[in-house]
């Protein structure tokens, strides 16, 4: 770098960020902005596992925006993919005309998805503890661990909201509540970026907008939803973390809505995200986005139109390779794009490097990392949240939970001694399944092997070999956790059968050991991931909901056995049980639960945690039901003028906010502030709470309203607040919400988005058909409103 671009405004770091922008745009030759609106995968600048600065000026010689999911498509250990972004960002500091650095960016939806990171579990878990303020403390960890490694920038949280279980990426999701979905997600960004992005990971949230409502549930397919209905409810968690969280990210949907691929919609990206909801960050493509809309949607001839419209869309980053973006240029020489479009991007792509400090801190303490990720503290972290992520069902009798001193206990089930069924498809061991080849179903890592990575794309670089053994942080299956938490049983096990085929000639050896013992807890569920063999997870979509054929004829016969018997539902997937709702006396939903999964599930069995998860999803009956959601209009949920279906309740199976406890609680008269309150105002809403069970507990308390009268439909309830509150037997606490009238904002016929005078309906309970108490309100005047 000569001496006057080292004392270059844009190197001053006491300089505002705009200046500093400018300055550096200002100076940039087209080659090196367009380098800066694109990705490139590591091993594109590796040769084996090390850094090559031969391939790296092949590479990146002008530069580059993001180095795409370097901890993932490597499999490096923490000290060694640091030691590799330190001499990216090295080369690029150093031998590049601008010496400007590049992000390094990674996943983590339950975790930082590397070699070490812990696995916390997967995002629909997450959602299921109802507790943001625990999420922002899982993230704050996660944020420790990127930032370890040298990833500043997360393709996490997933905002979607699912209504559809047959979609194999529920499990990535917050569920079906638009406020659930957008308090989870602040406590997420929060966690993730801090105060101060020069401390933080940029967060991105995903997939923009409504990919979560695909056609048939399969992924990437068309999503038929109506303009009121994309803002209401699809865009209302995004909503959220831009205005009260300052999220830093968008990614943009797959899917098409009316016609229009979201990477190529100027009306969602452009109008809608940056001119009504006020977006100042990046936009970053989801990878082979901008190839899509040539190969996959047809609506771009050739590469010159789809950058083209994916640039005029809004799309400032493509990624995970600087592909079709290059011929950006032929773009501009043609006409078809003007430079100031390309600046605009290149700007903020700029701007976000500056914020983070990287042109004044690339470097990281590569010797240091190991020993920042899945600390003690991290362990005890994921092992809280696992347990409070746990949703007790069912318990008839009181089963649960099991005294420590049980002669015997049987373990029975594909998912009650697998590491691997563990995992969600964005936990480290299964994603990167897609580069190294899948895990064999019992999740055994001793036996996992070593598995070649894909073809590179680089020419003449032959992509490592990785050991899977590797790949798991240490592990704590079902099986393990019940014997350590129960030392004086005998705990016998056995696999039945597996978690896919329909090979049943285990069986007989689990109802053998079921009969054998005093209780019997049956693991199943659904194996998550992204290669062949998964049955939830990207791409992993589904047409029935049910349990396989193998897995529901062992638990009958093993109830059949007379034995009490615990079901622990593992492993994503939204599944229809009314089997085993009906015929089993205690379920447990226990989703993908992570590394510490065994020993939380054995907490709340034996009762050293008292379950109070609740369901973020309405379960459905059968599949039949779907899409199925408790805040449906006044015109669904039933069938006029029956109700029910001809050969079903129309009800969900379990309600969305549902969950059990191992104490009761009591709720008195609902309590309000005011009874008139302006459109402009709030009210305060308050509930006496009583645990009148014999047990300490936490209950989750949920409020619900309802827009009594409107100009357009509204939810017949639609959750506007919930808290956590602790209470020993016989304790009494008031919980206290803070409506906003805001809350109840809608988009009136013309489309204007409104506070309207009328009647309104207050509830809380314990799920969203459990109301304990109720009372009514009246706005006063109304407001337009702004988001």
């Amino acid at each position: 770098m000569d001496t006057e671009l080292a004392t270059a405004p844009y190197r001053d770091a006491t300089r505002p960020v705009d200046e500093r922008v400018a300055d550096l745009l200002s100076r940039m030759t087209l080659d090196e902005k367009i380098a800066q609106i694109g990705g490139v995968f590591p091993r594109l600048f590796m040769e084996g596992d090390a850094f090559s600065e031969q391939l790296a000026e092949r590479a990146f010689g002008n530069g580059i925006g993001h180095i795409s999911y370097p901890s993932g498509v490597t499999a490096l250990g923490p000290r060694d993919l640091a030691t590799l972004l330190n001499a990216a960002q090295r080369f690029l500091l150093e031998r590049t005309r601008l010496g400007i650095p590049a992000v390094a960016h990674g996943e983590s939806a339950g975790g930082y998805t590397g070699r070490g990171g812990t696995v916390f579990p997967q995002a629909i878990g997450l959602a299921s503890t109802w507790h943001p303020e625990l999420i922002e403390e899982m993230t704050h960890a996660i944020r420790r661990q990127l930032r370890a490694v040298g990833i500043r920038h997360t393709l996490s949280p997933v905002l979607d909201i699912v209504r559809d279980g047959r979609w194999g990426r529920c499990e990535e999701t917050y569920g079906e509540d638009p406020y659930l979905a957008g308090r989870v997600g602040i406590g997420y960004v929060r966690g993730m970026q801090g105060d101060n992005l020069r401390e933080g990971v940029v967060a991105t949230g995903k997939h923009f907008l409504g990919y979560g409502a695909s056609e048939g549930g399969m992924n990437w397919a068309p999503a038929h939803i109506p303009p009121r209905e994309l803002r209401e409810i699809y865009a209302a968690p995004f909503a959220a973390a831009i205005r009260e969280a300052g999220l830093a990210s968008i990614m943009n949907s797959y899917a098409e809505i009316d016609g229009v691929p979201l990477g190529a919609s100027k009306e969602w990206l452009r109008d809608f995200l940056r001119g009504e909801l006020g977006f100042d960050g990046t936009v970053i493509s989801d990878y082979f986005t901008v190839q899509t809309l040539e190969t996959y949607h047809h609506i771009a001839g050739d590469r010159t139109e789809a950058a083209a419209r994916a640039l005029e869309a809004g799309i400032d980053l493509e990624v995970p390779t600087l592909h079709y973006y290059r011929a950006l240029s032929d773009a501009l020489a043609s006409g078809r794009i003007s430079i100031a479009l390309i600046d605009e991007s290149v700007a903020r792509v700029l701007r976000q490097k500056f914020l983070l400090g990287l042109f004044e801190r690339p470097y990281v303490d590569a010797d240091a990392a190991p020993a920042l990720l899945d600390t003690p503290a991290d362990r005890a972290l994921a092992r809280r949240i696992a347990a409070e992520s746990v949703v007790l069902l069912k318990n008839e009798g009181g089963l649960l939970p099991l005294p420590k001193e049980t002669r015997s206990i049987a373990v029975i089930g594909p998912c009650a001694d697998s590491v691997r069924l563990l995992q969600g498809d964005y936990h480290f061991p299964a994603h990167v399944e897609v580069m190294f080849g899948a895990i064999s179903e019992g999740g055994d890592a001793q036996a996992a092997g070593v598995m070649p990575s894909v073809a590179t794309n680089a020419p003449g670089v032959a992509g490592p070999s990785v050991d899977l053994r590797q790949a798991f942080t240490p592990h704590v299956t079902v099986r393990q956790g019940v014997r350590e938490a129960a030392p004086g049983s005998e705990v016998m096990y056995a696999r039945g059968c597996g978690i896919t085929g329909d090979d049943t000639s285990g069986i007989a050896e689990a109802v053998k050991t079921a009969k054998a013992a005093e209780v019997a807890i049956v693991c199943v569920g659904t194996r998550s991931g992204l290669v062949e063999g998964a049955t939830s997870g990207e791409s992993s979509d589904r047409t029935d909901l049910a349990l396989t054929a193998a897995q529901q004829r062992l638990v009958e016969e093993v109830v059949a056995t007379g034995t009490p018997t615990v079901v622990v539902l593992i492993n994503g997937g939204i599944l229809a049980i009314p089997w085993i709702a009906e015929h089993v006396p205690a379920i447990i939903e226990a989703w993908c639960p992570g590394e510490e999964g065994g020993h939380a599930l054995a907490d709340v069995i034996f009762g050293d945690v008292n379950p109070s998860g609740r369901l973020p999803v309405s379960l459905p009956r059968s599949t039949g039901q779907v899409p199925i959601y408790y805040n449906h209009k006044p015109s669904g949920g039933r069938s006029n003028w029956r109700g029910n279906y001809v050969d079903s309740p129309s009800t969900p199976l379990y309600a969305f906010g549902h969950g059990l406890s191992y104490t009761t609680f009591a709720y008195g008269e609902l309590r309000r502030s005011a009874v008139e309150v302006p459109a402009d105002g709030a009210v305060e809403i308050s509930v006496d709470v009583t645990n009148t069970g014999d047990r300490a507990g936490e209950e989750v308390v949920q409020l619900y309203v309802h827009d009594v009268v409107a100009s357009t439909t509204r939810p017949v309830k639609q959750l506007a607040g919930f808290g956590r509150v602790a209470l020993e037997p016989g304790q009494s606490r008031a919980v206290t919400f803070t409506l906003e009238m805001s809350q109840l904002a809608l988009y009136d016929i013309e489309m204007r988005l409104v506070v309207e005078p009328g009647a309104v309906e207050v509830m809380v309970g314990a799920s969203s058909e459990d109301i304990r108490s109720r009372s009514t309100l009246e706005v006063v005047a109304s407001t337009m409103r702004h988001r």
